[in-house]
């Protein structure tokens, strides 16, 4: 274990739901101090009276849009040191970019990429001088959607493929620090944000997302904080997620000498199988477009 879980102050932000609400969960039951952010009060009690219920662990709670960075700079003199900062939030608006309001490509943008400048910009000085010198972790939640573009994703995957530069950069800053950078990459979840999602998803962006399996929001939670522990820079979450994250390496981050090897070992037949992937993504467009023309 690099980075201790266990009465350190977790802070995670779009905490008052789905993989958010997990992670503080999970969280509070390894020992942590937790603190959660959300934009909605009202699910933000229910989300820290869950924990307490499940947990004996009291939760605090902290109403914010991270689109505000005065909100959130309030939130963390109010929060105090923490060691391990979950950048959880997100939104998504499916369509395809011909059609789709650039007010909610605007959105997304803000939301996804520049709320999370907004998290990690109020709350790292903090962090770099914080008392208690252990390791220190600063975790982004990303999506498949940030290491591979996919149709329908647009703006999305515009915005979390951001988040993989920040990371990689923000890295290099830290690290001197004893700050550990994580990407987590999560395929299709099931959250209520999904389900809404789905009502206005196009039916090829539903076609290609199938070739990943979906998930339950506790098991992404457990593959993150085992992810945090030790320290790795890619956080991959199943099978898929592992292969994209081969395929993807580049000059990402490996603090593991054994997965460095792999990647190496397995460059060339990982690319071959993302190939295969990425043709089938092209067949099924094509032959979805040939019958809408019939």
């Amino acid at each position: 274990m690099l980075i201790p879980i266990n009465d350190r102050h977790v802070f995670v932000t779009g905490g008052s739901s789905g993989i958010g609400l997990a992670i503080a969960h999970r969280a509070a039951s390894e020992g942590a101090r937790v603190s959660i952010l959300a934009r909605s009060q009202a699910k933000l009690d229910e989300a820290k009276q869950a924990i307490q219920l499940a947990t004996g662990v009291d939760v605090a709670t902290f109403s914010a849009d991270v689109r505000d960075f005065d909100a959130l700079r309030r939130a963390t003199e109010e929060a105090g040191p923490v060691d391990v900062l979950v950048v959880n939030h997100g939104v998504y608006l499916p369509g395809e970019l011909a059609t789709q309001e650039l007010d909610e490509v605007r959105f997304m943008i803000d939301v996804n990429l520049i709320g999370s400048f907004n998290m990690i910009k109020a709350f790292l000085p903090a962090m770099k001088a914080r008392t208690d010198r252990r390791p220190a972790s600063v975790v982004l939640m990303s999506s498949q959607a940030g290491q591979v573009g996919i149709y329908g994703y647009t703006a999305y995957c515009a915005s979390k493929f951001g988040l993989r530069g920040l990371a990689e950069a923000l890295q290099q800053e830290i690290i001197a620090d004893d700050i550990h950078v994580s990407l987590v990459l999560p395929p299709d979840t099931d959250t209520p944000g999904l389900a809404e999602e789905n009502k206005r998803r196009p039916p090829l962006s539903s076609i290609i997302a199938a070739t990943s399996t979906a998930m339950k929001a506790d098991q992404v939670a457990e593959k993150t904080l085992n992810g945090i522990k030790s320290g790795s820079f890619i956080v991959p979450c199943n099978s898929v997620g592992y292969l994209i994250a081969f395929v993807t390496a580049g000059l990402s981050p490996q603090r593991s000498y054994i997965m460095a090897s792999v990647e190496v070992v397995c460059a060339g037949i990982s690319r071959l199988a993302g190939l295969f992937i990425l043709w089938s993504w092209y067949s099924s467009i094509e032959k979805w477009y040939a019958q809408r023309k019939k």
